[in-house]
């Protein structure tokens, strides 16, 4: 059985993995990004493609990446928190120093494409996946058909303007509902700069009213977003995924604040987990890349 080399590249971390075509994730794991240097950013990952190599015979590499990206060139005009990839081609610059072929595609794309081929969008012919990290992205199909946009820009929701006022646009929905934006407010809250992670706002909200509180108007600023691409789409499903979506109490949340809303009676749409979570970005990765070879 064939394998690959399987990157997801964050804000924070690089995901990486030896994943077999059936979706077997033969071993995994993480580096930092680097986010601002090309040269740190691509030593880093041609030295874990070739520790790779010394133990595994591989079939090519595959690669998620945030972003503008055209997936059948591998150029990315933005790279969202990775500037070192903006205005680059991942795909040339790898290809020329190790001896395998480089497929790249959006990361909100690979999770959908991930979730549609062997999640829980399987059987779905309209469905949105949600991606919540460093920033919100996503993937969407329509009528079974995966959608890129002219430009290769469809699933950038965390660009949407979710909370205006008359004397200005407001805050998108990166700013309001990313784990970034979680985060930025516990640590405003707390006075304090000190490393932290959306997991550990959580367990703090466990014996804290004001974080509990804090997280109750994140996961509100969700369910609006939530609700604009459901009444926008009209999907059988909406899927959330990313690391945070692995918190059992986010999607009851999200749910009683769209059910608040009084026009989500009449565009109602069920809000489910994505099964693959975390591992959903280097799984779409392959997938892509075995229907490129195809």
């Amino acid at each position: 059985m064939k394998k690959y080399i399987c990157f997801d590249v964050g804000g924070t971390n690089v995901k990486h993995g030896i994943l077999q075509e059936d979706g077997t994730i033969i071993s995994k794991s993480s580096y930092p990004t680097p986010t601002d240097n090309l040269e740190q950013f691509l030593t880093k990952m041609t030295e874990t493609i070739m520790s790779y190599l010394k133990n595994h015979q591989v079939s090519g590499i595959a690669v998620s990446l945030p972003g503008f990206i055209n997936p059948y060139t591998g150029f990315s005009e933005q790279a969202g928190a990775v500037t070192a990839l903006k205005n680059q081609n991942l795909k040339s610059l790898l290809e020329a120093r190790v001896p395998l072929r480089v497929e790249i595609e959006n990361d909100g794309n690979c999770a959908a494409i991930a979730e549609k081929i062997s999640g829980n969008a399987k059987g779905c012919d309209d469905v949105i996946c949600v991606t919540i990290g460093t920033g919100i992205g996503g993937g969407i199909f329509v009528n079974g058909k995966f959608l890129r946009g002219h430009r290769f820009r469809t699933g950038e929701f965390g660009f949407m303007i979710t909370q205006a006022n008359e004397h200005d646009y407001g805050d998108n929905w990166h700013a309001t509902a990313s784990t970034t934006a979680l985060i930025s407010a516990y640590k405003k809250l707390k006075g304090g700069d000190s490393q932290t992670n959306g997991e550990a706002v959580f367990l703090h909200a466990a014996r804290s009213k004001s974080v509990k509180q804090l997280i109750d108007s994140w996961t509100r600023n969700i369910s609006y977003g939530i609700f604009n691409l459901a009444a926008t789409l009209n999907p059988e499903k909406i899927l959330i995924g990313g690391g945070v979506s692995s918190q059992d109490n986010l999607l009851p949340a999200i749910q009683r604040h769209l059910d608040e809303l009084p026009w989500w009676k009449d565009l109602k749409v069920p809000i489910e987990r994505c099964k693959h979570q975390n591992d959903a970005g280097m799984l779409g990765a392959m997938y892509h890349f075995i229907k490129k070879q195809q």
